[in-house]
């Protein structure tokens, strides 16, 4: 399938996601937002596919939403002030849910961050699993700089992944986040020295990730997730519905066989997800 703002690739079992609009500084104009989801959804319910990176083309990996977006949405100023206000949520709903796409898919999601990561492409890589940047790589809450509060999941997701009072400062100041900065806080895993070596890098870790199990990483990751916006207890509880459900000795048996065999294990694909409805 053709995409407007992406370029999508499978090899080894890892997808790749690569935001293409390079002289646009790949801004999140309105197909990016209706094409994410959809990419990732597609890429998760193949079966397949184990891990997904997410990286991006030209000098900077993005720099966040298209004006566009809102003059292109039917929203109207006219109206009932509370209708229209209401109605209004509903646009800024559906923006989030294209970044919690990826909080969804089966499989890890990696983000490849070069350059300007600013406004929503914050929001977008604070969605991922794991985040990785290059040495130019910058990251910024462009949203407060232009008198607005950021509203597609940075506020949200950011201060889980990094020390509270950083996030604040982060988005109060509406300062730069350089990339050795966001390795020392913990906000990526690793800085590399290019973009090349990025890309080339996280897809080595991604390739890694899709020798393992896939039913194993995506209880790791259901569990992951519920235990970052739930109690202990609750998430206990969480993990082990799910091992009473998912929980079959087949990946464990195939793992001492070929460790015995001196092999890498073969494990089965997951199923495609359901489809058709």
């Amino acid at each position: 399938m053709e995409w407007t703002c992406f370029d999508v690739t499978v090899e080894e079992k890892v997808g790749h996601v690569r935001l293409n609009r390079p002289d646009a500084l790949n801004t999140m104009i309105p197909q990016f937002w209706s094409e994410l989801p959809q990419v990732i959804a597609e890429l998760s319910d193949r079966g397949d596919v184990r891990a997904i990176v997410v990286s991006s083309t030209g000098k900077h990996f993005s720099a966040g939403m298209d004006l566009s977006v809102f003059t292109s949405s039917g929203l109207s100023l006219d109206g009932e002030p509370g209708r229209r206000n209401a109605t209004f949520m509903l646009l800024v709903k559906r923006l989030q849910e294209s970044f919690t796409a990826l909080e969804r898919a089966r499989v890890p999601v990696l983000a490849a961050v070069q350059g300007g990561c600013i406004g929503g492409a914050v929001d977008m890589v604070c969605a991922a699993d794991m985040r990785y940047a290059s040495a130019d790589a910058y990251f910024v809450i462009q949203e407060t700089n232009i008198g607005m509060t950021a509203d597609v999941g940075t506020l949200q997701r950011l201060p889980k992944l990094i020390p509270d009072g950083v996030a604040r400062e982060m988005v109060y100041t509406g300062r730069r986040m350089s990339a050795q900065r966001a390795l020392e806080v913990g906000l990526v895993n690793e800085v590399f020295d290019d973009h090349e070596s990025l890309v080339a890098g996280v897809v080595e870790i991604a390739a890694e990730i899709a020798t393992k199990s896939p039913l194993t990483l995506w209880g790791a990751k259901e569990a992951l997730v519920y235990a970052r916006d739930h109690s202990v207890p609750d998430s206990l509880h969480q993990i082990a519905l799910w091992q009473t459900g998912a929980f079959q000795p087949a990946d464990m048996m195939e793992s001492f066989a070929a460790k015995g065999e001196k092999r890498p294990p073969i494990y089965e694909d997951l199923p495609p997800a359901p489809s058709g409805i």
